[in-house]
């Protein structure tokens, strides 16, 4: 079994874990930025699928790692496809809930904005997540979870802080719902760079078995 946790960024996260079924650690990686030559490390993401995955990727099959992570295609077909994905999302520097939450609205609002989507409904589901976090802490090690069931077009977000009960909100727009997708997983549009990168390689090395 080897080792069963993953390192990133020294905050360890589980090879494996159970939902509804067993999910794999197939992507991770950190949110940054970069001021002054200086790296400001905001999150550590890890990217659960389960590992039927492969199969709806099969278009892929014997593209390198790096030309993968390039074709925001692939990460459509991974958004879409019907199999349970989890993230977990631990805070490496401490930010308000708010800050966070209005992160997450400017991109999602933006992004169905675009795409001709952005209607009461939306704006409605949207303004529930940002309540959600309005009134957290994101204090260093507390744990943000999306859990995207295999078939609905549904969300929980849950949020587990050191000394606090675990508090969650289900989503309930499929439209938002496929959008935060996007935010952590939308290939060159997605949040985290090195998270798509890390997605890309591993899915390519699957591939090619």
């Amino acid at each position: 079994m080897g080792n069963d946790v993953v390192m990133v960024d020294e905050i360890p996260f589980p090879q494996q874990i159970t939902t509804a079924k067993p999910l794999s650690l197939l992507g991770y990686g950190i949110t940054d930025i970069e001021i002054h030559f200086l790296q400001i490390k905001f999150t550590a993401i890890g990217v659960y699928l389960e590992p039927e995955i492969v199969g709806h990727l099969q278009q892929w099959k014997g593209k390198p790692g790096n030309v993968v992570a390039e074709d925001d295609d692939f990460f459509e077909a991974l958004i879409s496809a019907p199999v349970e994905k989890f993230l977990r999302i631990v805070v490496i520097k401490e930010i308000k809930g708010s800050q966070y939450g209005v992160q997450l609205e400017s991109s999602v609002r933006d992004r169905l904005a675009a795409d001709d989507k952005y209607e009461d409904e939306e704006e409605a589901a949207l303004e529930k997540v940002v309540e959600f976090f309005q009134s957290k802490y994101l204090k260093k090690d507390s744990v943000i979870t999306f859990h995207f069931p295999a078939t609905s077009g549904t969300a929980e977000i849950a949020f587990s802080t050191e000394g606090k009960e675990d508090s969650k909100i289900k989503v309930e727009n499929a439209n938002v719902v496929e959008t935060i997708k996007k935010w952590y997983l939308g290939g060159t549009r997605g949040v985290s760079p090195s998270t798509i990168t890390s997605l890309a390689n591993t899915l390519s090395a699957e591939l090619s078995k």
